[in-house]
């Protein structure tokens, strides 16, 4: 039988020293690969040297797997991200703080600190966990084998695929668990597993996952237009000369990686606003044909041999109740 339980242990402190110390290093030497690039192609486009920085990152970060599987050596991708954030804050105190106005200083300061509190926040969240201590395990357990096997024979024998009395709020399949590999755990509403915050993505931290969202992209694009200001007021980027300040080329190499950050970013938060407003997580959409509920059996025509299987989305309700529906949840 499935037993539900979380097997995620925390690690040794000296692994997780260990793996911080890398992370750190990491960043270190991703930033200083960025800052070449304005350093070398200073009288290049703002866009060259956008897609140079990203080809320098992604050299870096096959460099880094390289080396992970010569040495042995792990990183922590929540440090990574935290460390990344502090030292952009670093180079705005040091560099840029002097060349933005007051509210500026203060909305961006804001932001930042906020972001750090989210990050914290999520990273320590229960996304759902379905426990073997809570009292419904078992009789999770035995939904969920059931549910299954009798989606399996819709699937095999209707045309809809679909048996509407499973998905009450109360069954397995209505409260979508879902099992992480990486946690080794059953999440409630489970959408994916976030390596960056070293965490699932489920009902319970949800919103907060789409507000951090919103406050990375809030908080690199301020801090894109306080490295426009401040190299607006030194002319960096008028300069022909491949010779430029140490200020100057952190100033621009942490504004081309902001850059970075809000370009996937963006599509990313797009993404998930269009699963809030279709009632769809990202693992459903992308592993649907695992899950029976998600397929619709196209009865296979004379002279077919055998039958098409669609997407179909039994959870979609429109986008005005989905939204409510996903806001609703989020309060409880």
């Amino acid at each position: 039988m499935v037993e539900l339980h979380y097997q995620r242990k925390p690690l040794a402190r000296w692994k997780l020293i260990g793996r911080c110390t890398v992370s750190g290093i990491s960043v270190l030497l991703s930033q200083f690969a960025v800052s070449l690039v304005p350093r070398f192609f200073s009288a290049s486009p703002l866009l060259i040297q956008v897609a140079l920085s990203a080809l320098v990152l992604l050299v870096v970060v096959g460099f880094g797997r390289w080396c992970r599987r010569l040495v042995g050596f792990y990183a922590s991708a929540p440090a990574f991200v935290f460390f990344n954030v502090l030292f952009v804050w670093a180079v705005y105190f040091v560099v840029l703080r002097r060349a933005v106005s007051c509210v500026m200083d203060i909305v961006f300061s804001g932001e930042v600190t906020m972001l750090i509190i989210g990050l914290c926040s999520i990273i320590a969240s229960n996304p759902g966990l379905v426990t073997c201590g809570s009292s419904c395990a078992n009789e999770l357990v035995e939904s969920l084998v059931a549910e299954v096997e009798a989606h399996n024979e819709v699937v095999e024998t209707s045309a809809s695929g679909l048996c509407h009395e499973s998905l009450t709020k109360g069954s397995v399949l209505g409260r979508r668990i879902k099992y992480c590999r990486s946690c080794k755990a059953y999440i409630e509403g489970f959408d994916h597993h976030c390596p960056a915050f070293g965490n699932c993505i489920g009902q319970n931290n949800h919103a907060l996952f789409m507000v951090l969202l919103a406050g990375f992209l809030a908080t690199e694009a301020s801090y894109v237009v306080c490295s426009s200001q401040f190299a607006a007021k030194a002319q960096i980027i008028d300069r022909t000369t491949l010779e430029t300040s140490l200020s100057g080329n952190l100033a621009i190499s942490t504004m081309l990686f902001a850059i970075l950050q809000l370009v996937w970013q963006v599509v990313f938060m797009a993404w998930h606003i269009y699963c809030i407003c279709f009632n769809i997580r990202t693992d459903e959409w992308v592993n649907w044909k695992k899950y029976p509920e998600f397929q619709h059996v196209i009865e296979s025509q004379p002279g077919q041999s055998f039958s098409k299987v669609r997407f179909k989305n039994p959870y979609d309700k429109g986008i005005l109740e989905n939204v409510k529906e996903f806001l609703a949840l989020e309060e409880k």
